[in-house]
């Protein structure tokens, strides 16, 4: 009997010594509220968890992570985590914002950061990007890569940051040929937009059909959808927010990277080390929080020209001698 209690006290002391490593740095404890589509949507949420696992990997802290199913969960999400003491608590998407600006006012000494959105509280952190920068680059390398000169646009759920990808396209794309033709659809008014890849794919089957041969989508889920339709008829898809080039290797021209892994990695380190800050955090180009992906998967499709096309456009960009028309500024495009 002896040696059994002694057995399991060890146990015990086991599984509470792993938990104190869990959360050995009492400093941070963080948490991710993820927007509708989960982790896994191999795009914007998916993105946050590849920085909350990067941030994991490195420090060998511990964070727990939530997504949600429906509307009433996000502030429901962010308050258990509040009360739980998980600090920060970044909330993934500019839905997110009416339920983070309630539960902020409720824990002033919790941290927490939004991605997508601005949340004046004094413990909130608003990560703003600029997505129309990136998407600007994309367009210059569709309408690079065109042969037809008429490419795609697919937003997910028709609000103004979709817009706002939107209108950088189609301003990358004129700027290179001013004579191109942009389609654009977008998939619906509400938040199932964004995870409807049937839909997504029969929007891409049409633009293709009446000439586009490279379609560019910023749809969340619903880009699963475009970019398998134009793997399988004979068009080049452009992938966002996460590196998508991998799901059709040789298929995808490029993907607008929309760098919330930094802005998650960033948001829990800058607690870990005792240097957050608040107000909002704009990340665009020359700060890295935008730019297009390269890798093995579409080295052949870019070709030389298409590179110094969209390396031309950067250096302008970051030196601002070119200006992308933020579409939220005034709610238009210039270009259409």
């Amino acid at each position: 009997m002896k040696k059994l209690m002694l057995g399991l006290a060890a146990a015990a002391f086991g599984t509470v010594a792993m938990m104190t490593t869990a959360f050995a740095d009492d400093s941070v404890k963080p948490a991710v509220v993820y927007d509708m589509g989960g982790k896994n949507d191999k795009s914007f949420n998916e993105a946050a968890y590849t920085g909350a696992e990067r941030f994991k990997e490195e420090t060998g802290v511990e964070y727990k992570d939530f997504a949600i199913q429906n509307d009433a969960q996000r502030e429901q999400a962010m308050r258990r985590f509040a009360q739980q003491g998980y600090n920060p608590v970044v909330a993934i998407g500019f839905s997110q914002a009416a339920a983070l600006e309630k539960v902020a006012k409720e824990f002033p000494d919790t941290k927490f950061a939004i991605v997508d959105s601005e949340v004046k509280q004094p413990n909130v952190r608003s990560i703003l990007f600029a997505e129309h920068e990136g998407s600007y680059l994309v367009g210059v390398m569709a309408a690079s890569a065109s042969k037809t000169g008429k490419v795609g646009f697919i937003g997910g759920m028709d609000i103004p940051l979709i817009r706002k990808f939107a209108c950088g396209y189609v301003q990358g794309v004129k700027a290179t040929n001013p004579g191109a033709e942009v389609f654009q659809n977008m998939t619906g008014t509400t938040p199932a937009a964004w995870g409807d890849p049937v839909k997504g794919g029969e929007l891409a089957k049409s633009q293709i059909d009446r000439g586009a041969d490279v379609v560019f989508h910023a749809a969340g889920g619903t880009g699963i959808g475009v970019l398998q339709a134009a793997a399988d008829n004979g068009a080049l898809g452009i992938g966002v927010d996460s590196n998508q080039n991998g799901m059709h290797p040789g298929k995808i021209l490029t993907s607008m990277l929309k760098r919330v892994d930094n802005a998650v990695y960033d948001a829990f380190m800058d607690v870990k080390n005792d240097g957050w800050s608040t107000g909002v955090d704009i990340k665009d180009l020359k700060a890295g929080g935008v730019d297009y992906a390269m890798d093995d998967n579409n080295a052949s499709l870019v070709t030389a020209d298409i590179k110094s096309a969209v390396e031309t456009a950067a250096a302008g960009i970051r030196s601002g001698s070119i200006s992308v028309h933020d579409f939220m500024s005034d709610a238009s495009c210039p270009i259409e």
